[in-house]
This record gives structure tokens, sequence and C-alpha cells, in this order.
């Protein structure tokens, strides 16, 4: 990481010595911080160097040092829902005031006070104008939590890393052709920096569709890959998320921006990253993908979700609909939001049909939802969520060609699978064979950030990602963006 300019390790001396900090005088305190800059990026290779904190902060150099930059939706609280070994207690905010400030600093108090396994972060808060430019040049933190408005976050995001700053953004980090431009830059200049710019994909963690993509990787089980058509894709993969939801056990207040594209993007460009996360995934594991030669997208086309007035003030407490919502309304009392979209496209030539829905509030016992269809030369692997799985996911192996050789193939691969995932079973469901997944597996979309977190930190102790990562989250975000342009242009 490049030194510091003389001029602001001044500044940072006189800053540290108005404040009082007590670590042996004068001339010590204009080389301490050089200390940091110089040997601790050896000590700790991937982390951004800290700064010497307030004697009363007692922060650990060796840990990460959360930051939570302009926290606008709850995913920023829950990467904080419970501690992490190697994650600094300190935490600090840099945000505007406002409800969505008050809201995330809600959620953490809430979670510091419960009485099952509490938290105990200390937040340390800065709500001025300058709060961007105030976080880059303070530096207390070296890893940069992002979750809000998408319009700003892929700002946010080349500031930090130019900064040299590690970044755990929340999905999408672009909601646009032009963002993709600016982040796929911004990938190059967190390598030029050291730093590890990565999103937060909680997909990969539910059990569902962990245990899917080890089966659909045992030739035994599911053959190889079918190529599919357009008519009749490979893979088919669709979730339905809702406005109206709990979180942590209360009813979610959302921001009045969240339902305009222009600010929280499209259905295809923010939950569809994770669909197109998981097929790269699943699909390719551990293969990097060149956006450029892999991916063609063939049809997209984006259509509206309706929400009432009184639907949107029950979701974000607002008893009217801002003036940047007008363009979307129909008769001033109905929003279209955009809150669909699906893509038709072909990934290293295996033909994928993928679709991300938004409707109002889920039925009775239900929450969001999701559907993945791959299929395999010996077998189909469909995870299904509906009514008559009790809308819990589950995963279905149906054999092209039921026998008692397959049955037996099934029953050892299952019995693979047990050495990481104990308990797991297969139960007969007609022709199919239903996974049965003990509920300790279960552990709910909440927990799932935590897991994300854990992964994370991974990376930065060895100070990079794998090789396949980088490449492959900027062709999720080409085959987001590019087809969210090519549905606008197919509306016109």
């Amino acid at each position: 990481m490049p030194g510091r300019p003389g001029a602001d390790l001044a500044k940072k001396k006189n800053l540290m010595w108005k404040q009082g900090s007590k670590v042996g005088g004068e001339n010590w305190l204009f080389f301490y911080p050089l200390l940091f800059y110089f040997i601790m990026p050896v000590i700790n290779a991937g982390c951004q160097s800290p700064v010497a904190p307030k004697e009363t902060e007692k922060t650990d150099s060796a840990k990460v040092r959360l930051v939570t930059l302009d926290p606008g939706h709850f995913h920023a609280a829950l990467v904080q829902k419970s501690m992490s070994d190697g994650i600094d207690s300190n935490a600090n905010v840099y945000a505007p005031e406002g409800p969505e400030l008050r809201a995330h600093l809600d959620l953490i108090k809430q979670y510091n006070g419960r009485a099952e396994a509490p938290t105990h972060w200390v937040e340390k808060i800065y709500t001025g104008p300058d709060f961007l430019e105030k976080m880059i040049s303070e530096r207390k933190g070296n890893v940069i939590v992002m979750a809000g408005n998408n319009l700003r976050k892929t700002h946010y995001i080349s500031k930090s890393v130019e900064a040299g700053l590690n970044v755990l953004a929340d999905k999408p980090m672009a909601i646009n052709v032009a963002n993709f431009k600016e982040l796929e830059n911004d990938f190059s200049i967190a390598a030029q920096h050291k730093v590890l710019l990565y999103d937060i994909m909680t997909e990969r963690s539910e059990i569902t569709n962990l245990l899917q993509k080890e089966l659909a990787q045992m030739p035994e089980v599911f053959g190889t890959l079918d190529s599919g058509s357009e008519k009749k894709p490979a893979v088919r993969i669709e979730s339905v998320h809702y406005f109206y939801k709990f979180v942590s056990g209360k009813a979610l207040t959302r921001p009045a921006w969240f339902f305009d594209p222009a600010q929280q993007g499209d259905a295809i460009a923010d939950v569809g990253v994770h669909l197109i996360d998981l097929v790269q995934w699943a699909c390719f594991p551990d293969a990097v993908i060149d956006y450029k030669k892999d991916i063609a997208i063939h049809d997209a086309r984006i259509w509206p979700t309706p929400i009432t007035l009184s639907q949107f003030a029950a979701v974000t407490k607002n008893d009217r609909f801002p003036s940047f919502l007008k363009p979307y309304l129909q008769r001033d009392t109905v929003l279209q939001t955009h809150g669909n979209g699906q893509i038709n496209y072909t990934l290293k030539g295996v033909h994928i049909k993928l679709t991300a829905r938004w409707e109002y509030k889920a039925p009775e016992g239900s929450g969001d939802t999701h559907y993945c269809l791959l299929r395999g030369s010996l077998a189909n692997l469909e995870i299904k969520q509906g009514a008559g799985e009790y809308y819990k996911p589950t995963l279905y192996i149906i054999p092209l060609h039921d026998s008692k050789q397959y049955d037996d193939v099934l029953q050892k691969a299952v019995a693979k699978i047990n050495i990481n995932y104990p308990g797991v079973a297969i139960e007969r469901a007609g022709k199919t064979w239903r996974l049965v997944i003990p509920e300790k597996f279960k552990v709910g979309h909440e927990a799932h950030f935590a897991q994300v977190l854990q992964r994370y930190l991974r990376y930065l102790r060895t100070g990079q990602l794998p090789a396949w990562e980088v490449p492959d989250m900027i062709a999720k975000y080409y085959t987001a963006t590019a087809a969210l342009e090519m549905a606008g242009s197919n509306a016109k």
C-alpha cells in the first residue's frame, strides 16, 4: 500500500495531540502512525492499516474493524447480528442523520439487548454532511460494510477502494451499465491496492442450494449438465420476494426510495443477482467466467407489480407517494413498481431461464420463495418451496431412468454427503426421491450473513479471494446490467 503524504501524517499528529492521547510524548505521536502504515500491512496482509485509537477504545490492531457506510437496508445490521472472533466490538457508522440510520442503530441495539447470545457492539456515529470524506480521512476501520441506496453504492465502492479500504457490499454493487463499467474498474483498483472487494451472497449458504450443488457435481448421480434449448432450458431458476415482511421478529419499514428503480434497481439487477450467482456457482464451480466470451443474452423483459397507496404506506410509513415515484404512478393511486424481470441467456453454452419477482405480501405461513431446476443426463435436481412443501425449500432428485441400480448409487452418494452433513437422508416421493435434511442445517436467511462474513474473514487472513471470484463477480454484474438494458430496449 503506498505511504500517506507527509502533510497527512502531520495532520494526524495534530489531531491525535488535540484528542489528548497519552502514548509517550509529541515525538512519539508523530512516528506512531508510521508504524502502522509501513509495518502492519506486512503482518495483516489484505487489510487496511489502522490509525492509532484513543486509549478508551481499546482497539486491537490485529482485528478487523467494521465501518458501516450510509446504511439504508437491514442487511447492514444483519452483518452484525452475531459477534465473530477477529472483529473488534467497536464499530463506526458514517451516514446522514435520518430514519434509515435510526433503523440501523435500533437493530444493533436490539441485538445487544436480547436475552440469548447478546452482542456487545459499541457504535460510534458520525452524521455530518461530509460523512464519506470523513470516513476516508479518519480511517477508523479496515472493512467498509455497505447496504443501502444502490444509486450511490458504486460511487461509495470506488471511493473506498481508491483509498485502500476493503469493502464488503450487499448486492447489488451495480444497477445499470454505467455502474457496471465503473465496478469493473474498481476491481482493478482493489487489486492494485491489495484490498478485497466482495459482495454478500447469502444464498450460497442455504442448505438446499449447497446440497443441490454437491449432487450436481456427482456424475454417478446427476450425469452431466444438459445444454438445453431456449424452449427447454437446462436451468430454470426463480425467486419471489415480498415487500411486506418481518426482520428479526419485527415488521420491516422500507425507505420510499426502495420502490424507485433508479435508486434500488430493477428486479433483474437487484435480487436477480443472487440467481445469476447461484447458476454460476452451482453449475460451474471454481470456473473462471469470461463475460466477453462465455455469456450471451438472448432475451430479457421487465413488468410491474402494482402497489396501492395503502400498501405503500404499510411498508414505508409514508401516507403519500413522493415526487420521484410520480413517473410510475397509475391514476395517482397505484404504483407500478419495477418488481419483475426475466432473462433467457446462455452461460458456456448452457441455456438458462431466470425470473425474479416481487409481490406485496406472502401467503400466511410463508415468506420469500426459491425454485431451481437443473437438468442432467441421468437425473434432474429440483428445489421447490410451494404449498406442497409447506413453503420450506425442499430438494428432489428425479431419475430419468428409475432402477434399483440407480437407487443403490444414490444411497452411496448420500453416504458421502453425510461426511460433511451428518443426518441427511432420502425418502421416496412417487418416482422421485426427496432429500431429508436435519433441522440443525436450516439456520435461516438472517444467519447466512454471519456465514458470509466468516468466509470473507478467511479471505482477509490470506489476503486474497479465490482466483475465480473476481471474474465471476464481474460476469454476474455484466449479465444483470446488460439484460436490464436489453429489457428496457424491448419495452420501448
